[in-house]
């Protein structure tokens, strides 16, 4: 929330610089994250009054002006803006003055010049000349009362700082200068000026039938008719200064007495064109199918769940959050309602967001607007409306106040020993009791106990630990004792037989991938898809429409990348992620780190595609393929070595995904997008994926150390001949089981044949050792043994124990 000093100090004014008042809303959580001044720095600008504007008779663009800036004598200035003319009132800036500086950033010097043979004895200065606003459309014309000579700083009050607040969603009462100045009361001891609401008695008897048809949604609706009011009039520059200085531009004057009471009051309200409105109006929940143009231009389809104002023939208002295009306020309006509710913040919560929009009002509303004040606030923005728009003819009617339910206040307890001990300092019942009266709670005190009951703005204190947060806000964070930390320290060493998960990162990027966050909840397509998660977990209020459920799988958010990055030009994208996903699982129970009902285990997912290798001059480029991902998950798991077994994943090609087996356990899946998915993600070419459980990555063995063998290892070649269906991992298995007593050293396939298929009638070769269904597989073996050199007997019957186990396991035999 932004403000100026100066309308804070008129409801509160400690004695505090403003570095001191930045510090003081800060250490109370009223986070204050930017401090800047109003105007630049300048100097030598008066108010000056134009007496005479000729034209410069050499130059058909620029006028002779006759100043008046109360020395006296008037000064020459030749001008050149557009609205130049006799009788205006504009900034001078006189010979000697200093303008903001430049683009150079440098300020820029005013001296005695000449244009075009005519001395100039100063400067009559725009808005933006004076860094004020961008309006670069002429002089900046003051008010007719402005007085002649005055500095130009203090007529404007540019000696003023805007403050910015970063508000946490708990302060709703500190979204207005009222509310801020409320706290800045309490935590200072300087007197709040209150605000006065001068009853205006009815001159009219009209009144607008309203039906709150919907209690759930309106608790309270107040609202009154003023007619014969002058939408024409111009708004006061002392209002759209401040509503400038808020960040609000001015529209019109209704408008902008609307913005002006919600800045300083924190009141939302909404004035309709009476003429517009057809019958009564009705609060109620909108139906499906019903349209509504909004103010900002928008069409929207509401339902049910929104809540929306209508007359008798249509929607005219969204509820809380924006009013109508056809009931808009316009130069021709002659007769208004002025409206004021009380909206239950959760039927206003997330409404914008549905339609992709925010609005100052949604944003009060949806964390809790006063419900006590609605009258008080007509009275206060009729008023102004008098005072600004009014007319001889100007009737207002009485306001007419339905309550129909209000928030019921919830008496609170506070324990002061359990405050003294979550705050770490000591308390006595009078500090606790003094801090929570100066916020005006109401408080009632008991043995050792404080009860307060929330006042109608607060709907920040529910529970004992809320008010735990005022006492310590009051009390000052800076009065807070340093003390050591009482329990011992012991640092947590991780397990030998683990790594960390930077060491998984690190070796990930080594592998040319590189990493990306992603949000945890994603399309529910993706789950239905990608992970073939039919129930995923819903969110109740997701932060986007289509970003609705919580993910159990990482592929849906690399897939998301891949895509972001080729609709970018990307020809080689590796990527990966380390995250949570989220698994519904009944023997979940809650405790501190766990959700009762939900697993949330943190997996590891990587995504190729494209290229294998960077454009470069040594090699062939090659796309990459399914064992180029294969070789990067065994390397990443290396030392341990896992199994990789055919396997299904709804993500996957069904022919080309491989399950991942580690010490006989199923860690993950790796292999190549559903042909489906891709031509669904309209992908040229299909990337390599996998993703694995994250524990089991990180699980390492102890290194275990051995020494070097002293005796020469021998080798020896088998091809065998298998059947097709014969994979490399039974052959490996068959070997190592079949060599005894640790003689084997390695196994390593170093060939694979097959034959050339036969064409139509076309018989095989009579003297083909490998014949069609077949396939060759030559692998060495390297034996040894620590104790003595292997002799040839040995080496022969542990080959031919090799080859009777292949027989047996797989049906191969020996090719010669």
């Amino acid at each position: 929330m932004q403000f100026p000093e100066s309308w804070l100090r008129e409801f509160c004014n400690p004695p505090l610089t403003t570095a001191e008042l930045a510090e003081t809303l800060t250490m109370a959580g009223l986070e204050v994250e930017e401090l800047r001044p109003v105007a630049p720095p300048f100097s030598k600008i008066v108010v000056g009054e134009i007496k005479e504007a000729v034209q410069h008779p050499d130059a058909d663009r620029l006028r002779i002006c006759q100043v008046d800036v109360g020395q006296g004598a008037l000064l020459n200035i030749v001008c050149g803006a557009p609205n130049a003319r006799v009788g205006i009132k504009v900034p001078c800036a006189l010979v000697g003055a200093e303008l903001p500086p430049g683009d150079d950033g440098k300020p820029f010097l005013i001296k005695v010049g000449k244009l075009r043979g005519v001395e100039s004895q100063g400067m009559l200065c725009s808005a933006r000349e004076l860094k004020l606003s961008e309006d670069h459309g002429g002089l900046l014309e003051l008010s007719a009362d402005a007085p002649v000579g005055q500095d130009i700083r203090a007529h404007l009050d540019l000696d003023d700082t805007l403050f910015t607040l970063k508000l946490t969603p708990n302060l709703a009462h500190c979204l207005s200068v009222f509310g801020i100045a409320r706290e800045l009361s309490a935590l200072t001891g300087a007197p709040l000026v209150q605000p006065q609401y001068p009853s205006l008695p009815a001159t009219l008897a009209d009144k607008l039938a309203v039906r709150v048809s919907a209690a759930d949604l309106c608790g309270r609706f107040s609202g009154r008719i003023v007619r014969n009011v002058n939408t024409r009039a111009s708004t006061p520059q002392w209002m759209l200064d401040r509503l400038a200085r808020c960040g609000q531009r001015g529209v019109s004057p209704l408008v902008d007495i609307s913005n002006y009471v919600m800045f300083e009051l924190g009141r939302p309200s909404h004035i309709f064109d009476l003429d517009k409105i057809h019958g009564g109006l009705d609060v109620r929940w909108g139906k499906p199918g019903e349209t509504l143009k909004l103010l900002n231009g928008n069409t929207i389809t509401v339902d049910e769940k929104v809540g929306v104002i209508a007359d008798d023939q249509a929607v005219e208002s969204l509820a809380g959050i924006m009013g109508g295009d056809a009931t808009a306020v316009s130069d021709d309006t002659r007769h208004i309602y002025v409206e004021a509710a009380f909206w239950w913040p959760k039927a206003v919560a997330g409404r914008s967001r549905r339609f992709n929009f925010s609005t100052d009002a949604g944003h009060r509303f949806e964390r809790g607007v006063d419900p006590s004040l609605t009258v008080e606030h007509i009275e206060r923005i009729t008023q102004l409306i008098i005072d600004i728009c009014g007319t001889p003819e100007t009737a207002y009617g009485p306001i007419e106040d339905q309550t129909v339910s209000m928030p019921a206040a919830k008496p609170v307890t506070l324990r002061v020993a359990r405050a003294a001990k979550v705050i770490g300092m000591p308390l006595s019942q009078v500090q606790c009791a003094d801090a929570l009266q100066r916020l005006g709670l109401q408080v009632a005190q008991g043995e050792g106990t404080l009860t307060v009951t929330p006042p109608a703005y607060r709907f920040d204190i529910n529970i004992e630990e809320d008010l735990i947060e005022e006492i310590a806000r009051i009390v000052g964070y800076n009065s807070l004792p340093t003390t050591p930390p009482l329990a011992p320290i012991t640092p947590k060493l991780p397990a030998e037989a683990t790594r960390s998960a930077f060491a998984v990162r690190h070796a990930l990027a080594g592998l040319g991938y590189q990493e990306t966050i992603n949000f945890s909840f994603v399309e529910d397509r993706w789950e239905r898809e990608l992970a073939g998660n039919a129930a995923p977990i819903r969110l109740l209020n997701p932060i986007a429409s289509q970003m609705n459920v919580m993910r159990s799988s990482l592929l849906g958010s690399l897939l998301q990348v891949l895509k972001f990055n080729l609709d970018r030009k990307a020809q080689r994208v590796r990527v990966f992620e380390l995250g949570r996903v989220f698994l519904r699982d009944e023997s979940v129970r809650n405790t501190d780190t766990t959700v009762e009902g939900f697993h949330q285990p943190m997996r590891v997912a990587g995504l190729a595609y494209g290229p294998a290798d960077a454009l470069q001059w040594g090699c062939t480029e090659q796309g990459v393929d399914f064992f180029d991902v294969k070789g990067d998950v065994e390397a990443l798991l290396a030392p341990l070595q896992a199994v990789f077994e055919p396997g299904n994943h709804p993500s996957m090609h069904p022919g080309r995904c491989a399950r991942v087996v580690l010490n006989g356990r199923a860690i993950g899946f790796v292999g190549e997008l559903h042909p489906q998915w891709r031509q669904g993600w309209d992908l040229p070419q299909a990337p390599l994926m996998f993703e694995l459980d994250l524990d089991a990555v990180l699980a390492r063995s102890v290194p275990a150390f051995q020494p070097v063998a002293k005796q020469q290892a021998v080798e020896r070649d088998l091809a065998v001949v298998v059947a097709e269906r014969v994979t490399h991992a039974e052959v490996m298995a068959s070997v190592r089981e079949a060599v005894p007593g640790g003689l084997l050293r390695s196994a390593v396939l170093f060939d694979v044949y097959r034959p050339k298929p036969l064409r139509d009638g076309e018989a095989a070769p009579a003297a083909a050792q490998v014949g069609q269904g077949e396939k060759s597989l030559a692998v060495r073996l390297t034996l040894g043994r620590d104790e003595a050199t292997l002799t040839e007997a040995e080496i022969e019957s542990t080959v031919q124990l090799v080859i009777a186990q292949l027989k047996e396991r797989t049906g191969a035999r020996l090719r010669v």
